[in-house]
């Protein structure tokens, strides 16, 4: 987008797509059926093993608020290229420096109903169109909320300015990853990071497959640093597989089942 439009082969329904969401987008805004709400802490953190962070709510750091068992990479590398974890964003429960992290989760409430309204009519077209811009507005909502985060809430990029285009190609400092990112695949940490955040209290909640009610939302965690950047987790070994039994306190039944994409 916007080449799609022009585009010589799918141009022509690209742009009839296009003028049908923003119709939507227009009702939707009109009618206010759609309600956002969001929730955003920044607490103490403190890396506590080499791929393991722990958030506190004190910053003494006697009251854990979550403990997050993470994983590492493990696939060959070039010489002098370490294997990554997010861990390794956090400063050690031994640093003089205080070191923080965010957690946020973010929906939007309404798709659901207006999206049956729509089915009860016959109109499966703007039943889907419904669902696609709700999640449009999480996604944009979770953008927008990460700004405030940078700028103002936590303020470590103060001075910030960046375009539209600048923003989409992610240029600002720090890293937002999520439950299921290829950097954070196991998702079991949702559980921990609901509770810290009183979710409920939104309106958010989780299914037994962890997945998020309402659909169209985003939850995840704020690494501040410069040098904090994306990555792929991959594959893993066994040896990683029995490591992180024991520090999740888990059954290899269970541990195989969070990481299935990994084995």
């Amino acid at each position: 987008y916007p080449a799609i439009l022009t585009d010589t082969i799918v141009g022509e329904q690209a742009r009839a797509v296009f003028g049908d969401a923003q119709a939507m987008l227009e009702r939707l805004l009109k009618e206010r059926r759609l309600v956002a709400h969001a929730v955003v802490a920044l607490l103490p953190a403190r890396r506590t093993g080499p791929e393991d962070i722990t958030v506190y709510r004190d910053e003494a750091l006697t009251e854990p608020a979550l403990h997050w068992v993470g994983l590492r990479q493990q696939t060959e590398k070039p010489e002098g290229t370490a294997n990554k974890s997010l861990a390794d964003f956090v400063a050690p429960r031994e640093a003089e420096l205080r070191d923080y992290m965010g957690c946020f989760a973010v929906c939007v409430h309404g798709a659901e109903s207006l999206s049956q309204d729509y089915e009860r009519a016959g109109d499966d077209y703007n039943a889907i169109m419904v669902k696609a811009l709700a999640d449009r507005f999480a996604e944009a909502f979770a953008e927008q909320l990460h700004l405030r985060v940078r700028t103002e809430f936590w303020g470590y990029a103060a001075d910030e300015s960046l375009s539209p285009e600048a923003l989409i190609q992610e240029r600002y400092q720090g890293i937002r990853p999520a439950p299921g990112y290829p950097a954070c695949p196991d998702h079991s940490i949702k559980a921990e990071l609901f509770a810290l955040l009183d979710a409920g209290e939104v309106g958010l909640a989780l299914t037994e497959s962890l997945a998020m009610i309402p659909a169209s939302s985003v939850s995840g965690f704020y690494f501040w640093r410069p040098e904090a950047t994306y990555f792929n987790v991959g594959p893993i070994g066994t040896d990683q597989l029995e490591d992180y039994c024991q520090r999740a306190k888990v059954t290899e039944s269970e541990a195989r089942q969070r990481l299935a994409p990994l084995l």
